[in-house]
């Protein structure tokens, strides 16, 4: 039944073009009653591997800036590990019900990077080159945007990429472009530490973790075929409700 349902939302994960972490959650711990924790430690785990071919198409295709993405991502590996060693202590109702909050204030920050891009970037002056940051503020932005980011994905199993974009843009001033394939590439490192402190502390179960990545990648695959048969602002909306509908049950439960 795991294996069933994540066929199907790996098919709308791969329709959207989205992460999907926050339904993967909500379905696991809402759906089928898997400990919260648990549920946390499989997304994180199951995402390492959907960000590994999402980060080398998008180095590929030059919207990688890896200076950001190697130290940003060192930091998010430490932020991780303490994101997942503070879950631990954490109640599992409260923990699902701030994971709940995490993913309502990412459908706020979708919403207005998808309908209202011109109010929540209109401040944002992309840089000519990224030399122009200097090599102090470069270094401590991108600790503090790993270190922030990185523990939040730990702690709550959220791929964090809505934030984690936003501070890009405003630290680094650099396009929305680069920000999306720089993103992927500093989720890949906290999802793998994210995906090893569960595992050493317990909370991947592996059984679940095998049908999750199976159905995922497989109804991505599939999912992604027909991604251009749907008009694009009906994407958005759908885009803009994953993350809704994930926090909003997860809270209520």
């Amino acid at each position: 039944m795991i294996f069933a349902a994540m066929l199907a939302l790996g098919f709308l994960i791969g329709l959207v073009g989205a992460g999907g972490a926050g339904l993967t959650i909500t379905l696991l711990a809402v759906g089928f009653g898997v400990p919260i924790h648990t549920a946390l430690g499989v997304a994180l785990a199951s995402m390492s591997f959907t960000m590994l071919s999402g980060t080398i198409s998008h180095f590929l295709a030059g919207d990688v800036i890896l200076k950001i993405g190697f130290i940003t991502g060192a930091f998010g590996m430490i932020g991780s590990g303490l994101g997942v060693y503070t879950s631990t202590y954490i109640p599992a109702p409260l923990l699902s019900s701030t994971t709940g909050i995490m993913l309502l204030l990412s459908t706020i920050l979708l919403y207005f990077q998808l309908f209202q891009p011109d109010k929540l970037f209109g401040l944002v002056k992309v840089n000519v080159a990224e030399g122009e940051v200097s090599s102090i503020r470069f270094f401590l932005g991108a600790a503090g945007v790993g270190l922030f980011n990185g523990f939040l994905s730990g702690a709550f199993g959220i791929g964090a990429a809505a934030f984690i974009q936003i501070c890009l843009m405003l630290l680094f001033r650099i396009s929305l472009y680069h920000a999306i394939g720089t993103t992927m590439m500093i989720i890949l490192p906290v999802s793998i530490a994210g995906g090893l402190g569960h595992l050493l502390s317990g909370h991947l179960d592996s059984n679940i973790f095998i049908q999750t990545l199976g159905g995922l990648v497989i109804g991505a695959f599939v999912g992604a075929k027909f991604t251009r048969l749907i008009p694009k602002n009906i994407l958005k909306y759908i885009i803009v409700s994953m993350p809704l509908v994930g926090g909003l049950l997860l809270i209520l439960r």
